[in-house]
């Protein structure tokens, strides 16, 4: 005799409840793509195209460009970008992230330790001062900045960029990273240091490979932060330093808004950042949820 099990009513409602949270988010994930999507797509029309409205949004070659809702899709905008000369802002933006970045954690990795682990009476007095420098908007004290680089004579340098950009992320590296070293057991670091193991030892030994998820998280917001800045480089670079964003403003002109060749610019501008991100998911998502759940 063949016995039928049924699902009991609160497993059906629990497997409804989990398809209906996957649904939701696959919505809410498309509705955030979109833009980047449509940021792309725009980039492969010609202007005339670019303008059309309503919009068109299926990219096909000239053949079956009578599809509806289709345009013919042209890699001419692309072409015209890095006709332009758009390999040395590239290059420029490269050069002083990465190593904008790099100064970043090599400062903030001992101070957000040393906060952490070492807490001291003022400690919270600390925190509070790192973070208040991000209090007051750039434009507030863009004057004096840029005084003191042409009297130091660093106007269009890619150092003053790097110094600018590591004193920008620093408060917010240090800060993400005091959270992720307070989620270190410190049972593991008494451990440590009755085995004998001195500080650095047990930074560098034990605390940051458990908080590696962590240093790819706050790394590579400090690249987007670094990568998406523009005030301070319209202020203080020309040529020899400009980057990414001071190359996509060429596309704005007396004679109007070039959307198709703006567009790819920002596709090429983006894809570094996307690859990266892409890459290195899994930390990132691990990273982001460190101390999430106890």
């Amino acid at each position: 005799m063949q016995v039928i099990r049924r699902k009991a009513p609160a497993a059906r409602t629990i497997d409804q409840a989990g398809t209906l949270r996957v649904i939701l988010a696959w919505i809410v994930a498309l509705v955030v793509f979109f833009p980047v999507l449509y940021l792309v797509v725009t980039g492969l029309k010609s202007e005339v195209d670019a303008l059309k409205l309503p919009p068109t949004v299926i990219p096909v070659p000239e053949a079956l460009s009578g599809i509806p809702a289709s345009f013919t899709a042209t890699l001419d905008n692309f072409a015209a970008v890095m006709d332009r000369n758009f390999a040395p802002f590239f290059l420029h933006s490269l050069i002083v992230v990465s190593i904008s970045v790099l100064l970043v954690m090599v400062f903030a990795v001992p101070a957000a330790y040393a906060l952490s682990w070492r807490k001291g009476t003022h400690r919270q007095d600390v925190l509070f001062f790192f973070i208040s420098t991000k209090f007051l908007p750039v434009v507030g004290v863009i004057v004096p900045i840029f005084v003191i680089a042409r009297d130091l004579k660093m106007i269009d340098n890619m150092a003053t960029l790097v110094i600018m950009y590591t004193a920008m992320n620093l408060p917010i590296a240090i800060w993400l990273l005091r959270s992720f070293f307070d989620e270190v057991p410190r049972d593991v670091l008494d451990a440590c240091r009755v085995d004998g193991a001195n500080i650095p030892q047990e930074l560098f030994r034990v605390a940051l490979p458990m908080i590696t998820p962590g240093l790819v998280a706050t790394a590579f917001i400090c690249i987007i932060f670094g990568w998406n800045e523009f005030f301070i480089a319209v202020n203080l670079s020309a040529t020899n330093a400009a980057t990414v964003p001071m190359f996509m403003i060429s596309f704005v002109t007396s004679e109007g808004l070039f959307w198709a060749k703006l567009a790819a610019a920002g596709t090429m501008a983006m894809l570094p950042v996307v690859l990266i991100g892409w890459g290195a998911q899994r930390q990132l998502v691990r990273g982001m949820s460190m101390g999430a759940v106890k």
